[in-house]
């Protein structure tokens, strides 16, 4: 018995991740051979498949938080049953990471389309918004300055609700020029803006999030803008910047390090 459903987009992603039925994978083929367009597509969202493992394999690798242990999880059994799922759940998505060849081609589209998951692309939307808005400022990139960057964090974290940290990426070639507040619908956010010293500025936006669950990074790119954004304990994060994605990624992969481990050095801590 043939499948003679027409060939959907969920298809194709299937095609990529290498889940169709033998009979399917043959009609997809067929449809393939007879639709250039779709094969090219095809074509470069596989290799972004590959090369998105390749790029993210620093985090599947790394070991499961002891918060997000399943034995820790269950062991704390005086606890609400809707908390203890609710981290059950958080420890399945860290886990599910180690799964990233099967289910990268379905989050991270070529070309800055829109990925499945709608509402994670929220606040990188946001993020680039602010980004495009202050970052080509040359009187007032920044509310507050470097200068007063404890006083800038403080202010920023009581306003957002949580600690939040102005990572230091001078490893990165940027230095801290300062922050703004931001509206996020009915909710603040932080923007810390650092530069190079040669006109090349990025920002790391931050907001309450909703979500209880942590994510893997996201890419996303607009206009020569690209974001990669993550969720962790309750806060979205997002570092935006117009440079090139390998450089981008050093950049958030040294925000997530030092916002995980809560060890930046002294000043840029509350």
């Amino acid at each position: 018995m043939t499948d003679e459903r027409p060939i959907g987009e969920d298809d194709l992603q299937a095609y990529v991740d290498g889940r169709l039925a033998p009979g399917r994978l043959r009609a997809v083929g067929a449809y393939l051979a007879d639709n250039p367009a779709a094969a090219a597509q095809v074509a470069v969202e596989a290799e972004q498949r590959r090369d998105l493992r390749e790029r993210l394999a620093f985090k599947a690798n790394e070991p499961i938080p002891a918060r997000l242990r399943v034995a820790n999880i269950m062991a704390q059994g005086n606890r609400p049953s809707r908390f203890r799922w609710g981290a059950v759940a958080a420890a399945l998505a860290w886990l599910a990471l180690g799964l990233a060849a099967g289910t990268l081609g379905g989050l991270w589209l070529a070309g800055g389309l829109p990925m499945r998951q709608a509402a994670a692309g929220t606040a990188a939307d946001d993020a680039i918004t602010a980004y495009r808005t202050y970052v080509g400022e040359r009187l007032h990139p920044v509310e507050v300055g470097a200068d007063q960057e404890a006083h800038l964090v403080q202010w920023l974290s009581r306003r957002v609700g949580k600690t939040l940290v102005a990572p230091d990426l001078t490893g990165q070639g940027y230095r801290l020029m300062g922050g703004r507040l931001l509206p996020a619908g009915a909710e603040p956010a932080a923007l810390f803006m650092y530069d190079d010293g040669r006109g090349r500025r990025l920002t790391l936006y931050a907001r309450s999030s909703h979500a209880e669950e942590e994510t893997s990074f996201r890419y996303e790119a607009q206009n020569g803008v690209s974001a990669f954004s993550w969720i962790d304990r309750g806060l979205s994060y997002v570092v935006t910047g117009s440079i090139g994605r390998d450089e981008l990624l050093a950049v958030a992969q040294s925000v997530y390090r030092q916002l995980e481990n809560r060890s930046a050095p002294a000043g840029n801590r509350l």
